[in-house]
């Protein structure tokens, strides 16, 4: 089949990637002259682990391809997807002058039936914006379908080539059945496809969100309350998740959730209810406490070492919001480092991947370590927010040696926090004895 996936941020590139992949002719289009050379010239604008790979050996045999000509790619292609940013108003709402304007290029440009495709998270009642931006445009037939995405950044390409199942919101026997054609490959297993109207299919990558980031909000919640009480969240974890009803998966506590889909979904979601008159007292709590948890580290640091912090430096170890990603949208680290410098203290931070993203929010102000280990040289204390893998296991003996003082501020949980005290560190994590 014939795509246009219109859009090259982080959706676009995986979502026309992951269809080349099965066969499918793919244009993936961007107005940013830009990030299309960049594509064409073989160089990827995003870290996805598996995401160049991909890309390279479906340009290679002839299946993916870039470009520029919004008009052109429409007019070859049966199947548009609209994969722009929704970026957050000032009110919370999402801001949909991107998809909309995708919308209208399309209606000025086909040439015949396009099957049009909601892959943007967007508010209930998009759906029906697209369908009257075409009518104004078009007299040519056309089909509107909801198809949210539930990519988790740094295991997208698994997550859509095995997806849990495919959200279609349909109203056409026809657009259904392409979209299943579609979809076939990556359901083979027996994982469904829901077919349902597009409300339901564009209100569930919402509720899904809202959803994931309640769980996150309630475990720090937790961690706090088992710091005062003396109880420690891990066995609390533990204790909760063996629940059948309630199982594992988002129960960690840490520096709060970041990124680019919950703080803004959460956010659309609460704005989208309000619009319709409903109250939000649990998604408004929701975000209340992941953005009181994002201040939870400093408020340690200033603990041990009081309020006037000139003088100090601070190694701080993970800079993107999660691991496998650089992306530093409302990234804990940024609130932690804000603070440090207008406390008076230095910063020495290293990450794997989010250092070239974080110079452009930060710039200068951080002195930027080439490992892990050459940002504790000098620091009075090294403070863990984000859970690369490679820092799991590294030396407590090395660190100890370069630090200044053995202070260890984990808010991953990372470490054994008997073993560190053991070694002779002062060690706080969260939520733990």
């Amino acid at each position: 089949m014939k795509i246009a996936v219109i859009g090259t941020g982080y959706v676009g590139l995986v979502v026309g990637t992951c269809f080349a992949e099965t066969g499918n002719r793919v244009t993936c289009v961007d107005v940013d002259e830009r990030k299309i050379k960049m594509l064409k010239d073989g160089k990827v604008p995003i870290y996805e682990p598996g995401l160049e790979e991909l890309i390279q050996r479906n340009v290679a045999e002839g299946r993916l391809f870039f470009s520029t000509d919004v008009e052109e790619s429409i007019k070859n292609s049966k199947v548009c997807f609209i994969a722009v940013g929704t970026p957050m108003g000032d009110d919370g709402s999402a801001d949909l002058k991107y998809v909309l304007a995708v919308a209208r290029s399309i209606g000025k440009s086909m040439d015949g039936h396009r099957l049009v495709v909601l892959k943007s998270t967007v508010p209930v009642g998009t759906n029906k914006l697209v369908k009257e931006e075409l009518r104004k445009l078009t007299k040519h037939e056309f089909d509107v379908v909801s198809n949210p995405e539930f990519l988790k950044e740094g295991a997208a390409i698994d997550d859509f080539m095995k997806p849990d199942r495919v959200v279609i919101g349909s109203e056409s026997a026809r657009a259904t059945q392409m979209m299943q054609e579609l979809y076939a490959p990556f359901v083979r297993t027996g994982k469904p496809i829901l077919v349902m109207d597009p409300a339901s299919a564009e209100m569930t990558k919402y509720a899904a969100n809202a959803m994931l980031a309640t769980r996150i909000s309630f475990m720090n919640e937790m961690a706090r309350i088992c710091e005062a009480v003396g109880a420690d969240v891990n066995e609390v974890r533990k204790g909760i998740g063996t629940d059948a009803r309630i199982g594992f998966p988002f129960l960690f506590a840490g520096a709060g959730y970041g990124g680019s889909c919950f703080p803004k979904d959460v956010r659309a979601l609460a704005r989208t209810a309000s619009q319709h008159g409903c109250e939000t007292k649990i998604i408004d709590a929701v975000e209340a406490v992941n953005d009181r948890q994002k201040h939870l580290l400093f408020e340690k640091v200033v603990k041990i070492f009081g309020k006037n912090l000139a003088g100090k430096r601070f190694a701080v170890w993970g800079l993107a919001f999660k691991p496998k990603t650089d992306d530093m949208r409302e990234a804990p680290s940024l609130v932690l480092i804000e603070a440090l410098l207008k406390a008076g203290a230095a910063v020495t931070a290293f990450d794997p991947e989010a250092i070239p993203e974080t110079k452009k929010t930060l710039g200068d102000q951080v002195r930027y370590a080439d490992s892990a280990l050459k940002a504790l040289e000098g620091a009075d204390a090294m403070i863990l927010v984000t859970e690369w893998n490679e820092f799991r296991n590294i030396d407590p003996e090395e660190v100890k040696k370069l630090l200044k003082t053995p202070v260890v501020i984990d808010g991953r949980n990372v470490f054994s926090p008997q073993r560190m005290r053991e070694m002779g560190f002062t060690y706080t994590g969260i939520g733990t004895r």
